[in-house]
């Protein structure tokens, strides 16, 4: 007895801290019922904020957002004679009167229809997005820099005059 009285305070340590987390799926609790083991317990999941971020790294011009054919009313200035006008015909449509280039025939008015991309419409046979991007995504030296923009493919793109 006079051995086991130095290791009584480690011995009653020990006992308060009970044994370590089960790793099986049940575990006896001092009343003899059987619970799930504290380490087996599915954390809570967590529901995705509605105003979370669409994209990562998105600037606000590129984010996806649910747009309306209001959003992108207006004239929309490219380069070298380049211009874009939209004007919406309903929620979800809108009329893009273009010039696309110098040349006569690159210029017209197509409908369009708002997706969560952007604008799509078709010229002379080509279906096409006219998609929100910055100005450096124009691939338009003249255009670089500039934060609302719209971008049909790398050299065809209109900001916001």
């Amino acid at each position: 007895m006079k051995h086991i009285a130095p290791l009584a305070p480690a011995l009653l340590l020990i006992a308060c801290n009970g044994a370590p987390p089960s790793t099986v799926a049940n575990s006896m609790t001092s009343a003899g019922a059987t619970e799930p083991a504290a380490d087996n317990i599915a954390a809570p999941v967590a529901t995705p904020s509605p105003l979370a971020a669409p994209t990562p790294a998105a600037s606000p011009a590129t984010a996806r957002t649910a747009r309306t054919a209001r959003d992108y009313t207006g004239r929309w200035v490219g380069v070298e004679g380049m211009v874009l006008t939209v004007k919406p015909t309903g929620a979800a449509t809108a009329d893009l009167d273009m010039r696309w280039g110098l040349d006569a025939d690159m210029a017209g008015t197509y409908p369009a229809s708002v997706t969560p991309e952007g604008l799509r419409f078709t010229r002379n046979g080509d279906t096409l997005l006219l998609r929100p991007s910055d100005g450096d995504a124009t691939g338009l030296k003249w255009l670089a820099g500039k934060k609302d923009c719209l971008t049909v493919t790398s050299g065809e793109g209109y900001c916001r005059a």
